[in-house]
């Protein structure tokens, strides 16, 4: 375990749980952390992580933008809302379809040490960061799993402290998707409307 590993470490359980509780401070937290394992998954071999990594920055930075127009009359009322079931669903079988093909671009033209999976897992991964810039409750529900299958792998490759951290994201994101939900049952209305994206 290195210091820029522990570092990377608290800064993204820091950018997570301040997503969960919809503080803004999460995306720029949450850009220097993603810095920091852009850096690590480069030198652990894992490029298509540390090309994901490169992406949150992007998404984060969009993300950041969203939720400051979406509260530019009331800074303290992020309120979540449902994605459309079908756009859901598509978004899914693209991702699926990307990820397969980014896994053959990775395997035959990379030395990544687990190219299938790690195609998988960002793929996923940019899928629920995108998500969440958009206010989409699902999110959560996604990265339980994505965060699930990501504590395995580094249990797996035996490395211990960014598997404590992927264990700790799962267990945000539970607390996330509980949070969003009391946040759109307390929002005037009760259920969330349905994302216009």
């Amino acid at each position: 375990m290195s210091p820029l590993e522990a570092g990377g470490v608290v800064l993204n359980i820091a950018g997570v749980w301040l997503t969960a509780r919809r503080n803004m401070l999460c995306w720029p937290v949450g850009i220097v952390g993603v810095v920091v394992y852009a850096y690590l998954f480069w030198r652990w071999r894992l490029y298509g992580d540390m090309v994901l990594q490169m992406l949150y920055v992007v998404v984060q930075l969009y993300g950041w933008y969203t939720w400051r127009r979406a509260t530019k009359d009331q800074p303290a009322a992020v309120v979540p809302v449902r994605a459309k079931g079908l756009r859901v669903l598509a978004e899914v079988g693209a991702t699926g379809a990307l990820s397969a093909l980014l896994a053959w671009l990775m395997a035959r033209y990379t030395d990544d040490a687990m190219p299938r999976i790690d195609a998988l897992l960002t793929g996923f991964s940019l899928l629920a960061s995108w998500w969440a810039a958009r206010l989409h409750r699902e999110n959560w529900i996604l990265w339980v799993i994505v965060d699930t299958a990501y504590t395995v792998l580094f249990v797996y490759r035996g490395d211990d402290l960014t598997a404590f951290l992927y264990g700790t994201f799962t267990l945000l994101a539970l607390y996330g998707a509980a949070a969003w939900r009391s946040a759109v049952l307390g929002a005037p209305g009760a259920e969330a409307p349905r994302s216009p994206r």
